[in-house]
Order: C-alpha cells, then structure tokens, then sequence
C-alpha cells in the first residue's frame, strides 16, 4: 500500500501548531525539519517521518481544538512571536495550550479577534476573508460629512497598496464616530481610507467577525458556542471541516493583568 503523503505546511497546520501561512515562514527560515534534515517549501511528509520544530516534536492532529473570542486591547500585537514582541497576544492570555490568532488586529486597535489551535479554520477564514463580514466602530479627529460618508462607502484608491477598496457599508453614529463593515482586509485599510479623506483616525474597535459578535470585557476570551461554530462552519460550507457538538456554552475568562514594570 502507497504511504500517505502530506504537504509540509499543511501537516503542521493539521497537527493545530500553525497556520499554513505561518508554517511556510517557519520552513523558509529553516525552523522545521523533517528527519533531522531542514526541507523546501512544498515537501511532503509521511506517517513515519519525524518533523520537528525548533527541534520539538510535532505530534499527529488533535481530535478537539479550541476556538477562542478575544476583546484584544490597545497595544496588544497579534504575533505567535514570543521572543521578538514582547506584548504579544500569546503571552497576554498565557492559554495552556498553544494557540494562534486568526487574521490580525493592528496594535493601536482594540477588539474582536479569533484564536485557535485548529489550522484548517485559520486557513479557511483568511481564505474567505474577502467574502465574510467584519465590523468596526470608529472614532475621527473631526466632524464627519456626508461626503465622507459616501466616499468611504464608494471605495478609495490607496495608492501605497495600489488597490481600490470594495464598496462597503458606512453609518453615521454620532458628529465624530461611524460604524464601517468591510468584506476584505487590506493592511490598515480602514486607517488609510480615513488618511486618503484627510481624517485621522483616533479609535478603531472591530465589533464583529461573520457571525460572532464582541461581547467580552477588554483583555478577556471565551470560547464559541456550539451554534456560533456550526453557523461559521455553514459560512464557510466550500470547506469539510467539521465541528464539535460539546463545545461549551459562553464561559468568558478573565485575565490576571500584568503590573506595570
């Protein structure tokens, strides 16, 4: 019988170590290796070779994973990096298991963000970002007009990122604040749209991801729901990834904040 064979980066994302993203950076930087030999992108792996990762051993895919709703605050970066940023997200929650964010929040934003140990959900919600909902509330240096109601929501060439924003929808809140959801995720595109409009942005909390809302206190996680997981999932239908019937209810943690030094 034919051994089974695996893409690397896609075994490390099924083991629930990274994203396949991430474990393509991982292989590139000569991180990972397959039977004590550093590999090339695009290796295939087997049942009985030994992959490690910084010389540890990555095991077979879990059969549960964890799926986690954060409220990230100001200041907070979304790295699995722990040993270049030191206010990663990792070390903020110190979740007992290993966990990656989902997409990015930059650190000057606060809000809603995604954290996992299953690699195939990353993937697949990155995949589809371009298709999915996500909210924010945002807060400019001066009264808002209605022009600039309508520019934001008509689409806005950035020039540095030689792109043109989707239409989106845009709503006034208050003389200063609006609500803006965008269906694609261009780095700090909802920053540059404002600079492009000569506002600057003063807060930018994301209040929703698809069909999970914030609804946690600032710095503190809960898992989804079992209903919040099959509804993503049906979002996500071109994928066979399966969900867990027993994920619990909302249980939202708090976390022991650090001390200023």
């Amino acid at each position: 019988m034919e051994e089974k064979q695996t893409r690397l980066n896609k075994y490390l994302s099924e083991a629930g170590y990274c994203s396949r993203r991430e474990a393509d950076r991982l292989i590139d930087a000569g991180r990972v290796t397959i039977n004590g030999t550093v590999p090339e992108l695009g290796t295939k792996v087997g049942d009985n070779d030994v992959v490690e990762v910084d010389g540890k051993s990555i095991t077979e895919r879990k059969a549960d994973f964890v799926y986690l709703a954060f409220n990230k605050p100001v200041g907070i970066v979304c790295t699995t990096d722990t040993r270049v940023e030191k206010d990663n997200i990792i070390d903020f929650i110190k979740y007992p298991k290993r966990i990656f964010p989902i997409g990015r929040l930059d650190k000057p934003s606060e809000g809603l963000i995604f954290l996992t140990d299953d690699g195939d959900i990353v993937n697949k919600i990155l995949r589809a970002s371009n298709n999915h909902e996500k909210e924010y509330i945002v807060t400019v240096d001066k009264p808002i007009s209605q022009t600039f109601i309508k520019r934001m929501a008509g689409g806005i060439y950035l020039e540095n990122l030689d792109k043109t924003t989707k239409k989106c929808t845009v709503r006034k809140i208050d003389s200063q604040t609006f609500s803006i959801i965008l269906t694609q995720g261009l780095n700090r595109q909802i920053r540059r749209m404002c600079e492009y409009l000569t506002y600057e942005v003063t807060s930018l909390k994301r209040v929703r991801i698809m069909n999970i809302k914030l609804d946690v206190p600032i710095g503190e996680y809960r898992e989804f729901t079992a209903e919040e997981l099959k509804t993503l999932n049906m979002l996500l239908e071109d994928s066979d990834k399966d969900y867990s019937e027993t994920t619990p209810a909302k249980k939202v943690h708090k976390i022991n904040r650090r001390k200023p030094n």
